[in-house]
Protein backbone atom coordinates (compact mmCIF):
# COMPACT_ATOMS: atom_id res chain seq x y z
CA UNK A 1 0.00 0.00 0.00
CA UNK A 2 1.04 3.73 -0.67
CA UNK A 3 2.37 5.65 2.35
CA UNK A 4 2.43 9.03 1.84
CA UNK A 5 6.06 10.92 2.26
CA UNK A 6 7.08 13.57 4.97
CA UNK A 7 7.07 16.88 3.89
CA UNK A 8 10.47 18.37 3.17
CA UNK A 9 11.02 21.71 6.04
CA UNK A 10 10.88 25.19 4.79
CA UNK A 11 14.81 25.42 5.25
CA UNK A 12 15.66 22.50 3.35
CA UNK A 13 13.62 24.03 0.27
CA UNK A 14 15.25 27.46 0.94
CA UNK A 15 18.67 25.88 1.55
CA UNK A 16 18.19 23.15 -2.08
CA UNK A 17 16.96 26.43 -3.86
CA UNK A 18 19.73 28.82 -3.25
CA UNK A 19 22.55 26.42 -3.87
CA UNK A 20 20.52 25.63 -7.31
CA UNK A 21 20.12 29.46 -8.16
CA UNK A 22 23.87 30.38 -7.03
CA UNK A 23 24.88 27.46 -9.35
CA UNK A 24 23.64 29.90 -12.40
CA UNK A 25 25.01 32.78 -10.83
CA UNK A 26 28.38 31.34 -11.26
CA UNK A 27 27.98 29.67 -14.64
CA UNK A 28 26.70 33.17 -15.61
CA UNK A 29 29.64 35.48 -14.12
CA UNK A 30 32.22 32.53 -15.57
CA UNK A 31 30.85 33.41 -18.78
CA UNK A 32 30.88 37.27 -18.23
CA UNK A 33 34.46 37.42 -17.25
CA UNK A 34 35.34 34.97 -19.75
CA UNK A 35 33.55 37.44 -22.73
CA UNK A 36 35.50 40.26 -20.94
CA UNK A 37 38.75 38.31 -21.17
CA UNK A 38 38.02 37.64 -25.06
CA UNK A 39 37.07 41.17 -26.29
CA UNK A 40 40.39 42.86 -24.11
CA UNK A 41 42.19 39.87 -25.70
CA UNK A 42 43.91 39.18 -22.80
CA UNK A 43 42.52 35.64 -22.58
CA UNK A 44 44.65 32.96 -21.04
CA UNK A 45 42.00 30.09 -21.23
CA UNK A 46 40.68 30.61 -24.17
CA UNK A 47 43.06 30.13 -27.45
CA UNK A 48 42.98 32.63 -30.26
CA UNK A 49 43.82 31.63 -34.16
CA UNK A 50 46.78 33.99 -34.98
CA UNK A 51 45.63 33.97 -39.11
CA UNK A 52 42.42 35.55 -37.48
CA UNK A 53 43.78 37.78 -35.08
CA UNK A 54 46.35 39.11 -37.86
CA UNK A 55 43.47 39.63 -39.95
CA UNK A 56 41.39 41.78 -37.81
CA UNK A 57 44.40 43.85 -36.26
CA UNK A 58 44.91 44.91 -40.31
CA UNK A 59 41.19 45.58 -40.75
CA UNK A 60 41.37 47.96 -38.02
CA UNK A 61 44.86 49.61 -38.65
CA UNK A 62 43.13 50.11 -42.30
CA UNK A 63 40.07 51.96 -41.51
CA UNK A 64 41.66 54.10 -39.04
Amino acid sequence: MAVPKKRTSISKKRIRKNIWKSKGRRAALKAFSLSQSISTRKSQSFVFEKNQLNNERLEESESV
